[in-house]
């Protein structure tokens, strides 16, 4: 990992921590950024927790603050909508840019983009409604997971076996209003590979008896087992950990993020999605990894901290 950069915690000013919002990983962000706050008041950072439950301009609007480390998980957060809005206050902000964001959110654009380069993400099938459940049917087969393309931490998502369950699939992921896809299911193992400030963190094997590692393996079961190290062979995980970067770099990733990749029976990587604003609670997979390289919570904390002098805040 690259040396710190900032010394002193009085350089980064006072820092808002940007938690909850108003997506359906609200919960999830609000215990993520309830630790990162502590973690840098710990440190001697001038930090204050800000709830946004509505407008982020105007949670905003009575505090002075010199930069933001943003926390907020899924749309409203992560989706390039506070990017934008921190980029006209002249606000630097941890994490990825307003293209990266919106991208990446995207699951569906974001294979698109993979798919341009050549990277291998599994085969999918948009549906706009039931009368495309037989074409589905036809290109990918069964079994399949269905997504909504703009949720994160596997909300709205379910496997589908046969064409009643691919029904009741759509279904659920349509409440979510939003883009809907169909995707071939992989058989082999799944990985994350956290990537910090453009470097790979080690990879991590997941493990569930879940049908797959959906909300509640994430965050309330006590079942899933992570795997770091993840039991590849060592050139076998460098390549999945430069993958990751690549995945990144395609997208203009910056700051810090999370990569989802499995690897298929055939040994192939096949890349799934990444998360620009990926978890920071006790469940969570980037502290996990780093924690594997000798980086503490509050060390991780204050190095993503650091990205945010790289200026991408400057007024548009």
């Amino acid at each position: 990992m690259k040396p710190l950069r900032i010394k002193n915690a009085a350089d980064f000013g006072k820092v808002a921590v940007l938690l909850g919002g108003s997506a359906a990983e609200r919960e999830i962000s609000l215990n993520s950024g309830n630790a990162v706050y502590q973690a840098l008041k710990a440190q001697g950072v001038d930090a204050v927790a800000i709830d946004v439950t509505g407008s982020p301009i105007q949670a905003l609007a009575d505090v002075k603050v010199d930069r933001v480390f943003n926390v907020i998980h899924g749309r409203g957060g992560e989706d390039g909508v506070l990017q934008a809005i921190l980029q006209v206050l002249g606000l630097p902000y941890t994490g990825s840019g307003v293209m990266a964001s919106a991208l990446s959110m995207d699951k569906l654009r974001t294979k698109l983009c993979w798919q341009g380069l050549g990277l291998s993400t599994p085969l999918w099938f948009v549906l706009k409604s039931q009368t495309d459940i037989d074409a589905c049917i036809a290109k990918l087969g069964f079994p399949v997971i269905v997504k909504p393309a703009q949720e994160g931490s596997s909300i709205g998502m379910s496997k589908a076996t046969n064409r009643d369950e691919l029904v009741a699939a759509l279904q659920l992921a349509k409440q979510y209003l939003c883009d809907v896809y169909a995707e071939q299911w992989v058989q082999g193992q799944e990985y994350t590979v956290g990537v910090l400030d453009g470097e790979a963190l080690p990879a991590i094997r997941l493990e569930t008896p879940n049908t797959f590692y959906d909300f509640d393996a994430k965050y309330r079961a006590n079942t899933t087992k992570y795997h770091c190290p993840c039991g590849l062979s060592a050139e076998r995980e460098q390549q999945l950990q430069a993958l990751a970067v690549q995945a990144c770099q395609a997208l203009d990733v910056k700051g810090w993020a999370r990569v989802d990749v499995f690897i298929d029976t055939n040994d192939r990587s096949q890349l799934i999605e990444v998360n620009t604003v990926p978890g920071m609670t006790d469940h969570s997979l980037v502290p996990m990894a780093a924690k594997a390289v000798g980086i503490s919570f509050e060390e991780l904390v204050w190095r993503i901290l650091e990205t945010s002098m790289a200026g991408q805040g400057e007024p548009v």
